[in-house]
């Protein structure tokens, strides 16, 4: 059985056009007709990989359902809604959000993001198909997965959504060296383009909050790209 996804909206045309197009993927598809329901099915079943969610729903909209999930979970979630306003955006991807779908859309290209980001999620570690990886431990630091945290020891570094992503990646795949093309793609959630001034920034204020002034954790290595150390003994 494939990936199960639950997509969240009023709208019954919606739900039942994702429906016909994601099961012909091969997934399995749950439907939540306003933001309650889709917490209440959330917690029901444990292994919803994904969460496709509208905005404008009765009960709870899509921004309050996304800022509780993200207190105890970093499941995948892709905004699908008529609200495209800039700061609309901003919102959803500042609030957890890993990709925003704008209304009326067109359902290959949603089933494509969709795809793109399951195939990014668990490809790389974050989390497996079988057994969900809730911690993540490199060297003295912890990721939390749930939680979007990360601790040296008791001390918790407070990061940006942009540094969590990235920590995510580096520490599921230590010693790997990842290029500058998968770091932005995957940090800032979007087709990549020459941007090294922002990747060279957002390592910068990295490994500032790590004190990592002797690269003891984020080892650029020229010409390829970046690796996260696995330890002194790796």
């Amino acid at each position: 059985m494939g990936y199960r996804i639950l997509v969240a909206d009023d709208e019954e045309e919606i739900r039942e056009l994702l429906r016909l197009y994601l099961e012909k993927e091969g997934y399995e598809v749950l439907e939540a007709v306003d933001g309650e329901q889709a917490l209440h099915l959330l917690q029901e079943y444990g292994d919803v990989a994904m969460l496709i969610l509208d905005i404008m729903m009765p009960k709870k909209d899509g921004f309050h359902v996304l800022k509780e999930l993200r207190e105890k979970s970093n499941l995948p979630v892709i905004i699908l809604s008529a609200k495209t306003a800039d700061n609309d955006k901003i919102l959803g991807l500042d609030l957890g959000a890993d990709d925003y779908i704008a209304k009326p859309f067109n359902p290959l290209e949603a089933v494509a993001r969709i795809n793109s980001n399951i195939r990014r999620f668990y490809s790389l570690g974050a989390k497996d198909s079988q057994m969900v990886k809730k911690v993540l431990e490199v060297q003295d630091l912890t990721l939390d997965l749930e939680g979007c945290v990360l601790r040296r020891g008791k001390e918790v570094i407070e990061l940006s959504s942009t540094e969590y992503r990235l920590m995510e990646l580096f520490m599921s795949n230590p010693g790997k060296i990842y290029t500058k093309q998968q770091i932005y793609e995957y940090g800032w959630q979007e087709a990549y383009f020459i941007a090294d001034n922002n990747i060279m920034v957002c390592i910068s204020k990295l490994r500032a909050k790590l004190s990592d002034d002797n690269n003891r954790y984020i080892r650029t290595v020229r010409g390829l790209g970046y690796r996260f150390e696995a330890g002194e003994d790796a």
